[in-house]
């Protein structure tokens, strides 16, 4: 008679406190609710009172606003963007006179984030600094919102949207694009509702082209898909894009191709024969329709004030007004193609994960009290810096797991796959222009690609149900620490991303790398 076989130990199921606690909240149906209304909403406020409290500080045109808030109010008056004379920037403050003239001026960017900065600026005037960033305050807080719902679509977990969200209403670089009227962060907001579009594309059409019968042979052919209102309404969304700032059009391209490649795998895996022709001979043509002519639409229908009108620049260039839009658009490729001007603030593509050169984008002339002798204020666009570069350290291991799962041919989750592909067309175009004048800033559409990154990577430092006791316990409370550190360091920083007077010598100790200055 043989010795029974010992039994393996079973792993260990007890929970530990914070799974008690998430449990007890998420497994109760009542509970679960409220958790899936109170945790968006309250980081969504959250956001709101970082974005939109003092938003009229400073009364005055901080950096590139000289160009974004000047255009907005003459596309409100004019129709189109006119020429300003000497002292408009000081007459923007007092406001005696506005030197605006019905002259067309020469602009290199799509009017779409001008007029909306131009909406909130109907409100209270051209001199109300708060009317100046409404827009891109809002935006900048509806953006908080949908890194939630694109978290929760990718990870199905409340847990990891709310902490999504948390990362990106508290970092800097979001707060402060949030509280001046650039474009960046609006584009950022379209960039955004575009990748959750494209993801309710996904969840809604991937289960459709996965049907399989097993009781019939392989077919050679798959399904063509029109019926698909996401994809359309993320080819708006992208459009809009485009029509803020032409960096737009990248991520247009880059997330229709991660469109047809996704298209391809779900046919493979439902056993279509010619799956790679299928899915880009047959569905992609219609996959580009549904998802570019709206695109163009949303970008043309941006331009309507410069059609309507005769006085915007180039618009008399030829009778045929499309003819003359195409003149101008030339002209704008021109500019950006061969910007190479000098920027004390200008920082190469290559620089960004480094983090060597954030914008200062407000330095005040009279700071005000601070409670010392030497005091300053001003407003740096640095991120939070255990987000930018836990992001960036995510960033690569979450490329080390698509490598990985490729090598290994299994399925890699969209959890891993989006937030790269959307770095991937925010950042990488940026390094084939390296003798470009550009900034840090522009990383603000980053960033949220950044924080679902992060938010992935967590998650596995906090370790799997079926994992060890102990491997839970010090992953989780590995997390815990790292959040609450980030809050500080957010507290920390609060200060210089709002323009707060402040002691120099506190303001110094916030500048921790030469560049950061």
């Amino acid at each position: 008679m043989t010795a029974p076989v010992p039994l393996l130990p079973a792993p260990e199921e007890r929970a530990t406190r914070w799974g008690r606690l998430r449990d007890g909240i998420l497994l109760d149906p009542r509970r679960s609710r409220i958790a899936r209304w109170a945790a968006p909403l309250s980081v969504t406020l959250l956001a709101a009172a970082l974005r939109l409290v003092g938003v009229g500080h400073p009364h005055e045109l901080a950096f590139d606003e000289t160009y974004y808030v000047k255009d907005a109010w003459s596309l409100w008056t004019l129709g189109y963007e006119g020429t300003w004379g000497d002292g408009a920037d000081d007459a923007f403050v007092t406001l005696p006179e506005l030197p605006l003239s019905e002259k067309g001026s020469f602009v290199v960017h799509p009017p779409l984030g001008k007029w909306l900065i131009a909406l909130g600026m109907a409100l209270g005037g051209p001199d109300d600094s708060s009317g100046w960033r409404l827009a891109t305050a809002v935006l900048g807080t509806a953006s908080v919102l949908l890194v939630y719902a694109i978290a929760r679509v990718l990870t199905g977990s409340t847990v990891a949207a709310t902490v999504a969200g948390l990362l990106l209403a508290i970092d800097g670089l979001s707060i402060v694009m949030s509280r001046i009227a650039l474009l960046d962060g609006i584009l950022t907001f379209f960039v955004l509702l575009g990748v959750l579009c494209v993801l309710l594309d996904r969840r809604r059409t991937i289960p459709l082209l996965e049907r399989r019968d097993p009781e019939r042979p392989d077919p050679f052919w798959g399904p063509i898909l029109w019926r698909r209102p996401w994809l359309i309404a993320a080819g708006l969304a992208l459009g809009a894009a485009c029509a803020v700032k032409w960096s737009g059009a990248y991520v247009l391209a880059g997330f229709g191709l991660y469109i047809v490649v996704t298209d391809a795998l779900a046919r493979r895996r439902a056993g279509v024969v010619l799956w790679p022709s299928d899915a880009v001979l047959r569905q992609g043509p219609v996959s580009f329709v549904l998802l570019v002519v709206p695109a163009a639409a949303a970008y043309l229908t941006s331009w309507t004030g410069w059609f309507v009108t005769s006085g915007g620049y180039d618009r008399q260039s030829d009778a045929n007004p499309f003819v003359a839009l195409w003149n101008y658009h030339q002209s704008m490729l021109g500019f950006h193609v061969g910007l190479n001007r000098g920027h004390p603030y200008a920082s190469a593509a290559w620089e960004w994960p480094l983090l060597l050169r954030p914008t200062a984008v407000w330095v005040g002339s009279d700071p005000g009290p601070c409670g010392t002798d030497h005091c300053i204020a001003l407003i740096s666009a640095v991120p939070n810096p255990l987000i930018w570069y836990g992001g960036v350290a995510a960033s690569v291991f979450l490329l080390f797991l698509l490598v990985r799962g490729w090598a290994g041919r299994r399925a890699v989750s969209p959890a891993v796959s989006v937030p790269l592909v959307g770095l991937a067309v925010t950042y990488l175009p940026w390094l084939m222009f390296p003798e470009r004048t550009i900034f840090q800033f522009y990383t603000v559409v980053m960033m949220p690609f950044l924080v679902l990154a992060l938010v992935q990577a967590l998650a596995v430092l906090a370790g799997r149900r079926d994992d060890p006791l102990y491997r839970r316990q010090s992953g989780e409370r590995t997390v815990m620490v790292f959040l609450g550190v980030v809050v500080l360091v957010s507290a920390f920083f609060l200060p210089v991303w709002t323009g707060m007077s402040v002691p120099y010598q506190f303001w110094l100790i916030h500048n921790w790398l030469p560049g950061w200055v």
